[in-house]
C-alpha cells in the first residue's frame, strides 16, 4: 500500500497536489507512541543525523581536545546558509585543528542564502568549501582526523579511519549493524546509510537521553543556537526559536529528525517525493499531536503546520497545510 498523504498544496477550494509520507515517534525503549505509513523501508536520512556523526567527535575525545565551543558544536550539525557568522565560525573550528578550507571535501557551491550569495557575486568572488552548507560538519571531521592522527586526506573516504568511527556510532545509536544496510555517498562526498525510520527515531530518543552527556551536550548546543543550524529565514532555525525545548534537523530528499528530550522521544519522518515545503508542515503536524507540550508551544507548532501561498502581485491564491 502506499504511504498516506502527510500534506497538500491548494489552489483556491481545489487541492492541487498532494503529498505522501511516512513518520515515526519513539520513546528510549524503542517502543513506537506514533506512526504512520511503511516506517520499516529504509531510507537515507541525509544531512538530518549530523548529530550523529557529531557525536564521534565526543566518543572519541576530540570535542575535548580542542575545546569545542557550543556554536561550533551547533555548526558541526548543521547545514548552514553561509552568511558571515557561519563562516567565521567554520573558521575557527578549522583553525583550531591546524586546517584549512583547502583541506575541506565537501565541494563549493553558492551560499544558501541570498544576500551571501549576492555578496560574493558584488564582489567578483566565487564560493569555496567554507561556502557549502556542509563546511561545519566536515571542519569536525578533519577536527577528528587530526585527533586520531591519521592524515586529513581523504577523511571522507569510507575506509578513512573517521567514516569507519562515524560509521560505527551511527549504527550504534540506532542499534543497526551498519555493515549489512544500503551505504551510498552523500551530497557532500561522505558515506550515508539507509535505514528504517522507526530504527532512527530511536536514535534520536537515546541521543535526548539525559543518561548520553555527549548526547546532552549536541542538543543543549543546537538549542542554545539554533541560528548556526541553518540561519536566516530557514525552517530549523525558526521552530527551534519559537520552541526553544525542541531540536530538529532537515534532510535533503524530504526529511526531518529530531528529539524531543523532555519527553524522552525521538522522531523521524520522510516524504516520498522529497518536497521540502511539504515536510516541513508535516513534521510541525505531526509533533503537534504529541502531549509533551505547553498550550503556547502547541499554538507555535500550529502555525508551522501551514502557510500561505501568494502570487508575484501579492495575492493569496492557496495555502501549503498538513494532512494527516
Amino acid at each position: 500500500m502506499p504511504n498516506p498523504v502527510i500534506a497538500e498544496i491548494t489552489r483556491g477550494a481545489i487541492v492541487e497536489s498532494h503529498h505522501r509520507g511516512a513518520y515515526a515517534v519513539s520513546d528510549l525503549d524503542g517502543n513506537l507512541v506514533l506512526e504512520s505509513g511503511n516506517i520499516a523501508a529504509p531510507i537515507f536520512p541525509r544531512s538530518a543525523i549530523k548529530a550523529f556523526q557529531c557525536y564521534s567527535l565526543f566518543q572519541a575525545g576530540a570535542s575535548e581536545k580542542f575545546a569545542l565551543t557550543n556554536e561550533e558544536i551547533a555548526l558541526c550539525c548543521a547545514s548552514h546558509n553561509a552568511e558571515p557568522e557561519h563562516l567565521q565560525v567554520a573558521s575557527a573550528l578549522l583553525a583550531k585543528s591546524g586546517c584549512m578550507e583547502t583541506d575541506l571535501e565537501c565541494g563549493a557551491h553558492w551560499p544558501l542564502d541570498r544576500a551571501a550569495a549576492q555578496a560574493l557575486v558584488i564582489t567578483g568572488k566565487k564560493p569555496g568549501p567554507l561556502h557549502n552548507c556542509c563546511s561545519g560538519k566536515h571542519a569536525g571531521m578533519l577536527a577528528l582526523a587530526r585527533h586520531l592522527g591519521g592524515s586529513t586526506n581523504g577523511y571522507t573516504a569510507a575506509d578513512h579511519p573517521v567514516q569507519k568511527l562515524v560509521g560505527e556510532t551511527v549504527g550504534e545509536i540506532c542499534g543497526v549493524d551498519i555493515a549489512t544496510v544500503p551505504q551510498a555517498i552523500d551530497g557532500c562526498s561522505v558515506p550515508t546509510w539507509a535505514m528504517p525510520l522507526s530504527r532512527l527515531a530511536h536514535g534520536f530518543a537515546r541521543l535526548g537521553a539525559p543518561t548520553s552527556k555527549a548526547g546532552s551536550c549536541i542538543v543543549e548546543a543546537v538549542r542554545q543556537h539554533p541560528f548556526m543550524v541553518a540561519g536566516t529565514g530557514k525552517f530549523d532555525t525558526l521552530i527551534m526559536q519559537a520552541i526553544p525545548r525542541l531540536f530538529i534537523k532537515f534532510g535533503a530528499e524530504g526529511v526531518f529528525c529530531g528529539t524531543v528530550a523532555h519527553a524522552g522521544l525521538g522522531f523521524a519522518l520522510k516524504c516520498d517525493d522529497g518536497s521540502a515545503r511539504a515536510v516541513e508542515v508535516a513534521v510541525a503536524r505531526m509533533l503537534g499531536k504529541l502531549s509533551c507540550w505547553t498550550d503556547d508551544e502547541k499554538t507555535q507548532l500550529a502555525t508551522f503546520a501551514r502557510h500561505n501561498l501568494t502570487n508575484w502581485m501579492k495575492f493569496e491564491v492557496g495555502e501549503v497545510r498538513a494532512n494527516f
